[in-house]
């Protein structure tokens, strides 16, 4: 009777890996998040994580202005925003690095914050801001310093227009104005972190 050959190749599964650490935490943080909402009933979601104006002496005002991008109404609002999140996210943290990354989440979501206490007294909440700097990142993949992608203006006409046309139209453009004001700060680093930085002299 043979007996199997102790130098054979052993079948081994593919490792899972961490690929995209700053997109794959704002995942699972934001479903957390969500879990706590149907646990409280809506409550938690309401205190900590929508965007809305009140007294200018509450310290939870400045804070919503930036935790409202980890909340979501429900279950289609999260699944939403996250089919196109895991999709372009993990390309674009690899591209541009996670540092940077979570600057360009920062810095949208404390625009769209900053803009809807200012603007409107609705509440807002959601990652949708953080949905379209990552649309129009995306095509900015193919940019080269002195040119402009034509890609990149065909999914600014379509999606920030899209937007401008529902804003002007719709009777709550809370969400459109932070698609909007998503969508620029998409085209401002797209442009800015694309550009080639020229050769030093000697």
């Amino acid at each position: 009777m043979a007996t199997p050959r102790s130098d054979a190749p052993k079948l081994r599964l593919p490792k899972i890996v961490f690929n995209a650490p700053v997109i794959i935490t704002y995942t699972i943080l934001c479903f957390i998040v969500l879990m706590f909402g149907f646990a409280t009933g809506g409550s938690s979601t309401m205190k900590v994580f929508t965007c809305y104006r009140t007294s200018l002496t509450d310290p939870m005002m400045y804070l919503r202005a930036f935790t409202y991008i980890f909340g979501h109404k429900d279950m289609t609002h999260y699944f939403s925003n996250f089919s196109l999140i895991v999709l372009a996210g993990p390309m674009l943290e690899e591209k541009y690095g996670s540092k940077k990354l979570m600057l360009m989440m920062a810095v949208t979501a404390l625009i769209g914050g900053a803009a809807n206490l200012i603007l409107t007294t609705s509440g807002l909440l959601g990652a949708s801001g953080i949905v379209f700097l990552f649309i129009i990142l995306a095509s900015c993949t193919s940019f080269k310093s002195g040119s402009i992608p034509l890609t990149l203006l065909l999914v600014a006409v379509i999606y920030i227009g899209q937007e401008v046309m529902t804003g002007i139209t719709a009777n709550d453009s809370v969400s459109q104005l932070t698609h909007i004001l998503g969508g620029l700060c998409g085209v401002f680093f797209g442009l800015y972190f694309n550009r080639e930085t020229p050769p030093k002299q000697g």
